[in-house]
């Protein structure tokens, strides 16, 4: 954890002289997605899809029908991970699982009306808090967010995040 206050927002200059730029970034990414977490199980407390779901059903939207094998890869998930969630999500009525017609030895999984419904809801749920959040920020600090925005993407890409794949929370 950084010694700065929690509530600090560092200044780039002072904060890079105290602390590598690498960890104030590892540590401004871990308390958004803790924030984002929280505030949405207290504000939207419907919401428990686990996180590791809601990322398959964003590979989904943007990929389906595809293989197990592919949902792992995209996620950089061992498979057998990716088949117990997928199992999951079957039982829940989030996905289907059917034959791929390009191979009938192997099964692609697609998202039903329900997982299409409820990654919809996520959505916009996340969004609606993101949007709160940005408005309560003064406008100089808005645009030093979208201004960050296309390096954040590239950055995530640099880590190896497949081109075009979807975030996490």
């Amino acid at each position: 954890m950084s010694a700065l206050p929690s509530t600090e927002v560092p200044s780039s200059s002072a904060a890079l002289g105290e602390e590598p730029e690498a960890r104030l970034l590892t540590e401004a990414v871990t308390r958004l997605r803790r924030a984002l977490r929280s505030s949405i199980r207290t504000d939207y407390p419907w919401e428990t899809l686990p996180m590791a779901q809601v990322e398959l059903l964003q590979v989904l939207g943007e990929h389906s029908p595809t293989r197990i094998s592919d949902l792992a890869a995209r996620r950089r998930l061992a498979p057998s991970t990716v088949s117990g969630l997928i199992g999951q999500m079957i039982t829940a009525g989030l996905v289907a699982r059917d034959v791929d017609a390009a191979d009938r030895r192997a099964s692609v999984v697609t998202l039903t009306e329900a997982g299409r419904e409820k990654l919809a809801a996520w959505t916009t749920a996340h969004e609606r808090r993101i949007d709160a959040a940005l408005a309560a920020l003064d406008d100089g600090a808005r645009a030093a967010i979208t201004g960050a925005l296309p390096a954040l993407f590239q950055l995530a890409e640099n880590l190896g995040e497949p081109s075009g794949g979807a975030a996490g929370d």
